[in-house]
């Protein structure tokens, strides 16, 4: 496939036949029918995204206002920090899904998309609830634009920011390919090393609402990585010539770019200072989560070792599941979503 064409909005001639349909390059009339669907994972999907509705103001955040004050120094600097990072993610992908969308020639996979682009907004707006809640409107902003002054917070936004620009600028399928990639690599290792932290502070009975927050935000985030590392593994199938072993290479050195810049962000917001968590458990953790994806869409392993979940952070696996029961999204049917206003706060 040489050239990305954009799919039309309109298109009364397009192709109807299922088998026929394509994750990118297909000629799709852009009729959303769940009847026939090429991508039946489509399915099991769309309705655990729909049931996974909740709004963040359901969560009671009265400890942590209380708690935000008198947090130690080490923890309310990473909080404040941590928080600023998520903010742009979310922020970046809400406006970025519709660029990757307009290229997606697969209705049912649209409509994935067109829910996570939600699910990102709503997810904005969580943070805001967390910053209006517990600070003062100075602080708030001081929060939001840390990233404006802090040079390593930048560097972070900088590496993802630039993948998506230059798709923007420059439709190829080059371009396509590395946005992909990106936002498997922000789903999959920023997201969750951010999530991290909050956990922690749940565990050490601090900003227990926060940390409800993020598990919330969590279980959306779940079914994003699935989605994204579904759809790469699609295009991997049709078109094997994205992937030949040149590819693939720049697809793991981007993993691993995006592996050792979240290590030294985690050194440098969390560091040593913080109860339960220290720079080698991070470490040990972002490199079992890089070899974790960089497997789960055909590439090899980033770092020798870091194969199994480390022992000392086994924790974190047990705060992400809303519902406390372990749900592997990449091997099997979650068998105990609910509806978000089902939970009870566990924490």
């Amino acid at each position: 496939m040489a050239t990305l064409v954009k799919k039309p909005l309109f298109n009364p001639d397009g192709d109807i036949e299922v088998r026929t349909r394509r994750m990118i390059g297909g000629d799709t009339t852009n009729l959303n029918d769940f009847n026939n669907l090429r991508y039946q994972w489509v399915s099991d999907w769309y309705r655990q995204a729909m049931n996974n509705f909740w709004v963040p103001e359901e969560i009671n955040l009265s400890q942590d206002i209380k708690d935000y004050p008198n947090l130690p120094a080490p923890e309310r600097r990473a909080y404040d920090k941590i928080l600023s990072f998520l903010v742009f993610l979310d922020s970046i992908q809400t406006a970025n899904l519709p660029n990757i969308s307009a290229y997606i020639t697969a209705n049912e996979v649209n409509l994935c998309l067109s829910i996570q682009i939600f699910q990102e907004a709503l997810h904005s707006q969580s943070y805001s609830y967390m910053l209006d809640t517990i600070c003062q409107p100075h602080e708030r902003n001081s929060i939001l634009y840390q990233w404006k002054d802090d040079e390593h917070l930048l560097r972070r936004n900088t590496f993802i920011g630039d993948q998506y620009n230059a798709f923007q600028e420059e439709q190829t399928i080059k371009n396509f390919m590395r946005v992909i990639i990106a936002n498997y690599i922000l789903e999959g290792i920023y997201f969750y090393s951010g999530f991290m932290f909050f956990y922690n502070l749940g565990r050490n009975n601090l900003m227990p609402g926060s940390a409800q927050e993020i598990r919330y935000i969590n279980r959306d985030e779940n079914t994003h990585l699935w989605l994204f590392r579904n759809i790469i593994n699609e295009l991997r199938q049709e078109n094997p010539e994205l992937f030949t072993p040149e590819k693939e290479a720049i697809y793991s050195e981007m993993i691993k770019t995006g592996c050792e810049q979240e290590i030294a962000w985690g050194h440098y917001a969390i560091g040593d200072d913080i109860q339960g968590l220290n720079k080698s458990m991070i470490t040990d953790y972002i490199k079992y989560l890089g070899n974790l994806r960089a497997t789960a869409i055909g590439l090899e392993p980033i770092y020798e070792g870091h194969m199994e979940e480390p022992e000392s952070m086994r924790w974190v696996s047990q705060y992400s599941n809303a519902n406390m029961i372990k749900t592997d999204f990449f091997e099997a049917r979650s068998t105990a979503y609910a509806k978000a206003g089902a939970l009870v706060d566990d924490l």
